[in-house]
Protein backbone atom coordinates (compact mmCIF):
# COMPACT_ATOMS: atom_id res chain seq x y z
CA UNK A 1 0.00 0.00 0.00
CA UNK A 2 1.42 3.41 -1.00
CA UNK A 3 4.50 1.79 -3.08
CA UNK A 4 5.24 5.55 -4.12
CA UNK A 5 5.89 6.89 -0.86
CA UNK A 6 8.82 7.19 1.01
CA UNK A 7 9.15 7.68 4.49
CA UNK A 8 10.11 11.34 4.50
CA UNK A 9 7.61 13.74 2.38
CA UNK A 10 7.40 16.86 3.55
CA UNK A 11 9.67 19.66 5.39
CA UNK A 12 7.54 22.38 7.27
CA UNK A 13 9.42 25.77 7.35
CA UNK A 14 6.35 27.07 8.89
CA UNK A 15 8.33 28.83 11.08
CA UNK A 16 5.11 28.36 13.86
CA UNK A 17 5.72 27.87 17.75
CA UNK A 18 8.82 27.40 19.32
CA UNK A 19 11.26 24.43 20.11
CA UNK A 20 8.71 22.24 18.48
CA UNK A 21 9.53 19.49 16.27
CA UNK A 22 8.91 18.14 12.90
CA UNK A 23 7.05 15.34 12.99
CA UNK A 24 8.77 12.24 11.13
CA UNK A 25 6.64 10.31 8.56
CA UNK A 26 6.93 6.76 8.90
CA UNK A 27 5.72 3.51 7.15
CA UNK A 28 4.01 1.07 8.74
CA UNK A 29 2.14 -2.43 8.65
CA UNK A 30 -1.03 -0.34 8.54
CA UNK A 31 0.19 2.51 6.49
CA UNK A 32 1.49 6.05 6.72
CA UNK A 33 1.67 7.62 9.64
CA UNK A 34 1.97 11.37 8.42
CA UNK A 35 4.31 14.51 9.37
CA UNK A 36 2.32 17.34 11.34
CA UNK A 37 2.74 19.58 8.81
CA UNK A 38 0.97 17.27 5.98
CA UNK A 39 -1.72 16.16 8.87
CA UNK A 40 -2.35 20.01 9.00
CA UNK A 41 -2.12 20.24 4.84
CA UNK A 42 -4.72 17.31 4.47
CA UNK A 43 -7.26 18.12 7.21
CA UNK A 44 -7.73 21.06 5.15
CA UNK A 45 -7.64 20.34 1.85
CA UNK A 46 -9.23 16.62 1.04
CA UNK A 47 -7.39 16.17 -2.58
CA UNK A 48 -4.22 16.11 -0.19
CA UNK A 49 -4.46 12.51 -0.05
CA UNK A 50 -0.98 10.28 0.74
CA UNK A 51 -1.30 8.63 -2.38
CA UNK A 52 -0.93 12.15 -3.91
CA UNK A 53 2.10 12.60 -2.56
CA UNK A 54 5.96 11.55 -3.63
CA UNK A 55 9.02 11.88 -1.00
CA UNK A 56 11.81 13.93 -1.19
CA UNK A 57 14.83 11.42 -0.91
CA UNK A 58 16.04 10.00 2.18
CA UNK A 59 19.13 12.50 2.46
CA UNK A 60 16.40 15.74 2.42
CA UNK A 61 15.33 15.41 6.19
CA UNK A 62 12.29 17.42 7.63
CA UNK A 63 13.04 20.32 8.54
CA UNK A 64 11.40 22.89 10.63
CA UNK A 65 12.29 26.22 10.88
CA UNK A 66 10.92 29.28 13.30
CA UNK A 67 12.50 32.45 14.03
CA UNK A 68 12.26 33.16 17.75
CA UNK A 69 8.52 33.19 17.41
CA UNK A 70 9.05 36.08 15.13
CA UNK A 71 6.87 34.62 12.55
CA UNK A 72 4.03 32.97 14.12
CA UNK A 73 0.92 32.34 12.72
CA UNK A 74 -1.69 33.86 13.80
CA UNK A 75 -5.30 34.11 12.84
CA UNK A 76 -7.17 37.23 11.65
CA UNK A 77 -8.81 38.11 15.41
CA UNK A 78 -6.68 39.29 18.15
CA UNK A 79 -3.86 41.13 17.85
CA UNK A 80 -0.62 40.92 16.06
CA UNK A 81 -1.97 40.24 12.60
CA UNK A 82 0.33 40.30 9.94
CA UNK A 83 -0.13 42.47 6.82
CA UNK A 84 -0.27 38.96 4.32
CA UNK A 85 -2.21 36.54 6.61
CA UNK A 86 -5.41 34.68 5.44
CA UNK A 87 -3.38 35.08 2.32
CA UNK A 88 -2.46 31.43 0.92
CA UNK A 89 0.48 31.03 -1.75
CA UNK A 90 0.51 28.03 -4.25
CA UNK A 91 4.64 28.16 -5.01
CA UNK A 92 5.40 26.46 -7.66
CA UNK A 93 9.27 28.01 -8.44
CA UNK A 94 12.82 26.69 -7.58
CA UNK A 95 15.81 28.05 -7.33
CA UNK A 96 15.85 32.02 -6.63
CA UNK A 97 13.76 34.65 -8.18
CA UNK A 98 10.75 32.95 -7.19
CA UNK A 99 11.16 31.29 -3.63
CA UNK A 100 12.59 34.79 -3.17
CA UNK A 101 9.53 36.45 -4.03
CA UNK A 102 7.58 33.63 -1.92
CA UNK A 103 9.58 33.99 1.32
CA UNK A 104 9.09 37.44 1.27
CA UNK A 105 5.20 37.18 0.84
CA UNK A 106 5.87 34.52 3.48
CA UNK A 107 7.35 36.80 5.82
CA UNK A 108 4.56 39.22 5.82
CA UNK A 109 2.32 37.01 7.04
CA UNK A 110 1.31 34.58 3.94
CA UNK A 111 0.86 30.78 4.13
CA UNK A 112 3.25 29.43 1.66
CA UNK A 113 2.69 25.99 0.36
CA UNK A 114 6.10 24.91 -1.60
CA UNK A 115 5.56 22.45 -4.22
CA UNK A 116 8.34 20.18 -4.75
CA UNK A 117 10.00 17.54 -7.19
CA UNK A 118 9.17 14.21 -6.31
CA UNK A 119 12.88 12.36 -5.30
CA UNK A 120 14.68 15.70 -6.24
CA UNK A 121 12.92 18.84 -4.79
CA UNK A 122 14.30 22.07 -5.68
CA UNK A 123 17.16 22.68 -7.66
CA UNK A 124 19.35 24.62 -4.75
CA UNK A 125 19.06 21.23 -2.37
CA UNK A 126 22.29 20.19 -3.76
CA UNK A 127 24.14 23.14 -4.05
CA UNK A 128 26.63 23.30 -1.90
CA UNK A 129 28.77 23.60 0.32
CA UNK A 130 28.59 24.81 2.38
CA UNK A 131 25.73 22.18 4.36
CA UNK A 132 23.96 21.72 7.74
CA UNK A 133 22.68 18.73 8.36
CA UNK A 134 22.86 17.74 4.38
CA UNK A 135 20.31 21.18 3.94
CA UNK A 136 21.88 23.40 1.48
CA UNK A 137 22.19 27.19 3.13
CA UNK A 138 21.66 28.19 -0.62
CA UNK A 139 18.23 26.44 -0.36
CA UNK A 140 17.28 27.76 3.14
CA UNK A 141 18.50 31.21 2.65
CA UNK A 142 15.12 31.83 0.63
CA UNK A 143 12.25 28.79 1.75
CA UNK A 144 11.93 29.68 5.41
CA UNK A 145 7.99 30.70 6.16
CA UNK A 146 7.28 27.93 4.11
CA UNK A 147 5.06 24.06 4.18
CA UNK A 148 7.13 22.14 1.25
CA UNK A 149 5.20 19.08 -0.39
CA UNK A 150 6.20 16.76 -3.15
CA UNK A 151 4.28 16.51 -6.02
CA UNK A 152 4.19 14.54 -9.11
CA UNK A 153 2.50 17.22 -11.17
CA UNK A 154 2.24 14.65 -14.47
CA UNK A 155 0.04 11.82 -12.22
CA UNK A 156 -3.12 12.11 -12.02
CA UNK A 157 -3.23 11.93 -8.14
CA UNK A 158 -0.89 14.69 -8.24
CA UNK A 159 -2.85 16.53 -10.67
CA UNK A 160 -5.71 16.41 -8.12
CA UNK A 161 -3.11 17.87 -5.59
CA UNK A 162 -2.49 20.63 -7.38
CA UNK A 163 -6.20 21.47 -8.47
CA UNK A 164 -7.50 21.27 -4.72
CA UNK A 165 -4.91 23.69 -3.89
CA UNK A 166 -4.96 26.49 -7.20
CA UNK A 167 -9.08 26.20 -5.86
CA UNK A 168 -8.42 27.22 -2.08
CA UNK A 169 -4.91 29.89 -2.41
CA UNK A 170 -5.06 33.29 -3.37
CA UNK A 171 -1.93 33.45 -5.14
CA UNK A 172 -0.10 31.13 -7.53
CA UNK A 173 3.57 31.75 -8.43
CA UNK A 174 5.41 29.46 -10.89
CA UNK A 175 8.73 29.65 -12.98
CA UNK A 176 8.03 27.11 -15.58
CA UNK A 177 8.91 27.44 -19.46
CA UNK A 178 6.10 29.51 -20.82
CA UNK A 179 3.64 26.75 -21.87
CA UNK A 180 4.30 24.23 -19.86
CA UNK A 181 1.86 24.25 -16.93
CA UNK A 182 -0.93 25.13 -19.71
CA UNK A 183 0.12 21.85 -21.37
CA UNK A 184 0.03 19.68 -18.32
CA UNK A 185 -3.38 21.61 -17.77
CA UNK A 186 -2.41 24.19 -14.83
CA UNK A 187 -2.12 27.27 -17.33
CA UNK A 188 -3.60 30.50 -15.63
CA UNK A 189 -6.93 30.00 -18.02
CA UNK A 190 -7.25 26.42 -17.01
CA UNK A 191 -6.76 27.64 -13.20
CA UNK A 192 -9.06 30.56 -13.59
CA UNK A 193 -12.01 28.83 -14.12
CA UNK A 194 -11.59 26.49 -11.07
CA UNK A 195 -10.54 29.96 -9.32
CA UNK A 196 -11.65 33.01 -10.90
CA UNK A 197 -10.25 35.44 -7.46
CA UNK A 198 -6.78 33.52 -8.50
CA UNK A 199 -3.86 35.70 -8.82
CA UNK A 200 -1.10 33.68 -11.02
CA UNK A 201 2.40 34.97 -11.32
CA UNK A 202 4.74 33.43 -13.86
CA UNK A 203 8.56 33.98 -13.08
CA UNK A 204 10.44 32.83 -16.61
CA UNK A 205 13.82 34.03 -18.51
CA UNK A 206 12.27 36.02 -21.12
CA UNK A 207 8.51 36.66 -20.82
CA UNK A 208 5.65 34.96 -21.95
CA UNK A 209 6.37 35.76 -25.71
CA UNK A 210 9.24 36.72 -28.23
CA UNK A 211 11.61 34.81 -29.80
CA UNK A 212 13.37 33.41 -26.56
CA UNK A 213 10.18 33.37 -24.86
CA UNK A 214 11.19 29.20 -24.64
CA UNK A 215 14.40 29.54 -23.77
CA UNK A 216 15.41 28.37 -19.75
CA UNK A 217 16.90 31.47 -18.31
CA UNK A 218 19.49 31.59 -15.07
CA UNK A 219 21.09 34.51 -13.70
CA UNK A 220 24.18 34.84 -14.94
CA UNK A 221 22.46 34.69 -18.99
CA UNK A 222 20.03 37.05 -18.11
CA UNK A 223 22.64 39.63 -16.25
CA UNK A 224 25.33 39.24 -20.10
CA UNK A 225 21.94 39.54 -22.40
CA UNK A 226 20.37 42.38 -20.57
CA UNK A 227 23.49 44.57 -21.11
CA UNK A 228 24.45 44.26 -17.03
CA UNK A 229 27.44 42.44 -17.01
CA UNK A 230 28.73 44.43 -20.32
CA UNK A 231 28.77 47.61 -17.50
CA UNK A 232 29.76 45.67 -14.53
CA UNK A 233 33.80 45.19 -14.43
CA UNK A 234 36.99 47.05 -13.65
CA UNK A 235 37.67 49.95 -16.28
CA UNK A 236 39.22 48.53 -19.57
CA UNK A 237 38.56 44.87 -18.02
CA UNK A 238 36.74 41.94 -18.84
CA UNK A 239 33.06 42.13 -17.79
CA UNK A 240 32.37 40.39 -14.55
CA UNK A 241 29.19 38.59 -13.00
CA UNK A 242 27.80 40.36 -10.16
CA UNK A 243 28.87 38.56 -6.91
CA UNK A 244 25.17 38.20 -6.16
CA UNK A 245 22.11 36.88 -8.28
CA UNK A 246 20.93 40.65 -8.54
CA UNK A 247 19.33 39.96 -11.51
CA UNK A 248 17.26 36.89 -9.49
CA UNK A 249 16.74 38.91 -6.98
CA UNK A 250 15.54 42.03 -8.88
CA UNK A 251 12.88 39.61 -10.53
CA UNK A 252 11.90 38.72 -6.98
CA UNK A 253 11.40 41.60 -5.49
CA UNK A 254 9.31 42.79 -8.99
CA UNK A 255 7.33 39.77 -8.93
CA UNK A 256 6.13 40.29 -4.86
CA UNK A 257 5.09 43.91 -5.42
CA UNK A 258 3.28 43.18 -8.32
CA UNK A 259 1.77 40.49 -6.17
CA UNK A 260 0.66 42.83 -3.99
CA UNK A 261 -0.56 45.34 -6.45
CA UNK A 262 -2.95 42.72 -7.82
CA UNK A 263 -3.85 41.53 -3.99
CA UNK A 264 -5.60 44.84 -4.01
CA UNK A 265 -6.76 44.79 -7.31
CA UNK A 266 -8.27 41.88 -6.46
CA UNK A 267 -10.17 44.05 -3.39
CA UNK A 268 -11.84 46.43 -5.72
CA UNK A 269 -12.69 44.03 -8.59
CA UNK A 270 -12.94 40.69 -7.47
CA UNK A 271 -11.15 38.80 -9.66
CA UNK A 272 -7.91 37.51 -10.22
CA UNK A 273 -5.71 37.99 -13.00
CA UNK A 274 -1.91 37.14 -14.53
CA UNK A 275 1.02 38.52 -13.96
CA UNK A 276 4.06 37.90 -16.30
CA UNK A 277 7.39 39.07 -14.73
CA UNK A 278 10.87 38.05 -16.23
CA UNK A 279 14.21 38.40 -15.43
CA UNK A 280 15.40 39.93 -18.55
CA UNK A 281 12.93 42.65 -18.06
CA UNK A 282 13.28 42.82 -14.59
CA UNK A 283 17.53 43.46 -15.17
CA UNK A 284 17.01 45.98 -18.20
CA UNK A 285 14.45 47.81 -16.11
CA UNK A 286 16.93 48.28 -13.80
CA UNK A 287 19.47 49.93 -16.31
CA UNK A 288 17.75 53.26 -15.29
CA UNK A 289 20.12 55.86 -16.46
CA UNK A 290 22.42 53.94 -18.22
CA UNK A 291 19.36 53.05 -20.34
CA UNK A 292 18.36 56.70 -20.76
CA UNK A 293 21.87 57.77 -21.65
CA UNK A 294 21.60 55.49 -24.77
CA UNK A 295 18.27 56.17 -25.64
CA UNK A 296 17.91 59.72 -25.80
CA UNK A 297 21.95 60.36 -26.67
CA UNK A 298 23.22 57.24 -27.78
CA UNK A 299 25.84 57.22 -25.28
CA UNK A 300 27.02 53.59 -24.92
CA UNK A 301 27.84 52.76 -21.50
CA UNK A 302 31.01 51.24 -20.51
CA UNK A 303 32.76 49.64 -17.77
CA UNK A 304 34.05 52.12 -14.97
CA UNK A 305 35.26 49.89 -11.93
CA UNK A 306 34.05 51.55 -8.66
CA UNK A 307 34.06 54.73 -10.83
CA UNK A 308 30.70 56.54 -11.76
CA UNK A 309 30.55 57.63 -15.54
CA UNK A 310 28.79 60.85 -14.39
CA UNK A 311 29.75 62.35 -10.80
CA UNK A 312 33.49 62.64 -9.80
CA UNK A 313 34.85 61.97 -7.46
CA UNK A 314 32.36 59.33 -6.79
CA UNK A 315 34.53 55.84 -6.82
CA UNK A 316 36.84 53.61 -4.27
CA UNK A 317 40.16 54.98 -3.50
CA UNK A 318 43.07 53.02 -2.29
CA UNK A 319 43.93 53.64 1.40
CA UNK A 320 47.57 52.66 3.30
CA UNK A 321 45.71 49.36 4.56
CA UNK A 322 42.62 48.92 2.58
CA UNK A 323 40.18 51.20 0.70
CA UNK A 324 37.48 53.68 1.30
CA UNK A 325 34.77 54.73 -0.74
CA UNK A 326 34.01 58.42 -1.03
CA UNK A 327 30.91 59.67 -2.72
CA UNK A 328 30.92 63.83 -3.28
CA UNK A 329 27.66 64.12 -5.43
CA UNK A 330 27.61 68.25 -5.31
CA UNK A 331 30.11 71.18 -5.10
CA UNK A 332 29.68 71.02 -1.32
CA UNK A 333 30.80 67.65 -0.79
CA UNK A 334 33.66 68.64 -3.20
CA UNK A 335 34.58 71.25 -1.18
CA UNK A 336 34.46 69.30 2.33
CA UNK A 337 36.55 66.58 0.76
CA UNK A 338 39.10 68.59 -0.10
CA UNK A 339 39.07 69.94 3.25
CA UNK A 340 39.61 67.16 4.70
CA UNK A 341 42.49 65.99 2.64
CA UNK A 342 44.04 69.30 3.23
CA UNK A 343 43.95 69.83 -0.26
CA UNK A 344 41.43 73.08 -0.56
CA UNK A 345 43.57 74.16 -3.83
CA UNK A 346 41.78 72.33 -5.40
CA UNK A 347 38.48 74.12 -4.90
CA UNK A 348 40.20 77.08 -6.75
CA UNK A 349 41.23 75.08 -9.74
CA UNK A 350 39.05 76.40 -12.88
CA UNK A 351 38.96 72.42 -14.11
CA UNK A 352 36.87 71.41 -11.02
CA UNK A 353 34.66 74.50 -10.32
CA UNK A 354 31.63 72.14 -11.39
CA UNK A 355 30.93 68.46 -11.83
CA UNK A 356 30.33 68.96 -15.14
CA UNK A 357 34.23 70.04 -15.18
CA UNK A 358 35.73 67.30 -12.86
CA UNK A 359 34.17 64.98 -15.03
CA UNK A 360 36.06 66.24 -17.91
CA UNK A 361 39.50 66.70 -16.27
CA UNK A 362 39.15 63.41 -13.81
CA UNK A 363 41.89 61.59 -14.59
CA UNK A 364 44.28 64.36 -13.29
CA UNK A 365 41.42 65.36 -9.85
CA UNK A 366 41.80 61.56 -9.14
CA UNK A 367 45.21 60.98 -9.69
CA UNK A 368 45.93 64.01 -7.14
CA UNK A 369 43.65 62.99 -4.77
CA UNK A 370 44.50 58.98 -4.82
CA UNK A 371 48.03 60.07 -4.12
CA UNK A 372 46.65 61.46 -0.40
CA UNK A 373 44.17 59.04 0.40
CA UNK A 374 47.24 56.06 0.10
CA UNK A 375 48.89 57.86 3.07
CA UNK A 376 46.49 57.08 6.07
CA UNK A 377 44.73 54.11 6.82
CA UNK A 378 41.15 53.68 6.38
CA UNK A 379 40.00 53.61 10.16
CA UNK A 380 41.94 57.51 10.37
CA UNK A 381 39.95 58.53 7.12
CA UNK A 382 36.81 57.44 8.44
CA UNK A 383 37.19 59.54 11.46
CA UNK A 384 38.63 62.19 9.64
CA UNK A 385 34.94 62.32 7.24
CA UNK A 386 32.66 62.03 10.49
CA UNK A 387 30.63 64.80 10.41
CA UNK A 388 31.40 66.21 7.24
CA UNK A 389 28.83 65.70 5.20
CA UNK A 390 30.13 63.67 2.45
CA UNK A 391 29.38 59.92 2.20
CA UNK A 392 32.16 57.59 3.16
CA UNK A 393 32.54 54.11 3.78
CA UNK A 394 34.83 51.22 3.81
CA UNK A 395 34.69 48.50 1.44
CA UNK A 396 33.72 45.53 4.07
CA UNK A 397 34.73 42.11 3.92
CA UNK A 398 31.12 39.83 4.69
CA UNK A 399 32.75 39.28 7.93
CA UNK A 400 33.34 42.41 8.51
CA UNK A 401 29.96 43.02 7.63
CA UNK A 402 28.36 41.37 10.28
CA UNK A 403 30.54 42.77 12.88
CA UNK A 404 29.06 46.10 11.66
CA UNK A 405 27.30 47.84 14.86
CA UNK A 406 25.03 49.63 12.45
CA UNK A 407 23.92 46.24 10.70
CA UNK A 408 23.13 44.96 14.15
CA UNK A 409 21.03 48.15 14.58
CA UNK A 410 19.14 47.50 11.75
CA UNK A 411 18.37 43.88 12.74
CA UNK A 412 19.32 42.53 9.34
CA UNK A 413 20.01 39.14 11.01
CA UNK A 414 17.99 36.98 12.49
CA UNK A 415 18.64 33.62 13.94
CA UNK A 416 16.40 31.08 12.73
CA UNK A 417 16.93 27.71 14.57
CA UNK A 418 16.25 24.66 12.50
CA UNK A 419 15.09 21.29 14.18
CA UNK A 420 15.28 18.21 11.90
CA UNK A 421 13.71 15.07 11.91
CA UNK A 422 16.94 13.25 13.43
CA UNK A 423 19.80 14.68 14.98
CA UNK A 424 22.05 16.72 14.96
CA UNK A 425 20.13 19.79 16.01
CA UNK A 426 21.28 22.93 14.42
CA UNK A 427 21.30 26.61 14.17
CA UNK A 428 20.96 28.58 10.92
CA UNK A 429 21.47 32.16 10.90
CA UNK A 430 19.74 33.96 8.31
CA UNK A 431 19.04 37.78 7.32
CA UNK A 432 15.07 38.46 8.27
CA UNK A 433 13.00 40.15 5.49
CA UNK A 434 13.91 44.12 5.12
CA UNK A 435 10.39 44.81 5.13
CA UNK A 436 9.99 44.67 8.60
CA UNK A 437 6.61 45.92 9.42
CA UNK A 438 4.97 46.09 13.07
CA UNK A 439 2.03 43.76 13.81
CA UNK A 440 -1.33 45.85 13.97
CA UNK A 441 -4.50 45.22 16.17
CA UNK A 442 -7.27 44.02 14.64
Amino acid sequence: MFSDLHPKFTSDFTLKGADRKCCRCELTPTGVKMSAAFRELSARFPALSPVGLISLPQMNHPVKCFSVGRWMSHTQTGSNVRPLEGVRVLDLTRVLAGPFATMILGDLGAEVIKVERPGAGDDTRGWGPPFVASQSLYYLSVNRNKKSIAVDLKHPRGAAVIQELARVCDVLIENYIPGKLQHMGFGYEQLSQVNPQLIYCSISGYGQTGPRSQSPGYDSIASAVSGMMHITGPENGEPVRPGVAMTDLATGLYAHGAVMAALLQRHRTGRGLHIDCNLLSSQVSCLSHIAANYLNAGQEARRWGTAHESIVPYQAFRTKDGAIVVAATNNRQFVQVCEVLELMTLTEHPNYKSNKLRVQHRKQLLHTLSQRFVQRDTADWLQRFEGSGVPVGPINSIQEVFADPQVSACSAQSSTHCSFSCPPWSTVHLLQSDLELPACSS
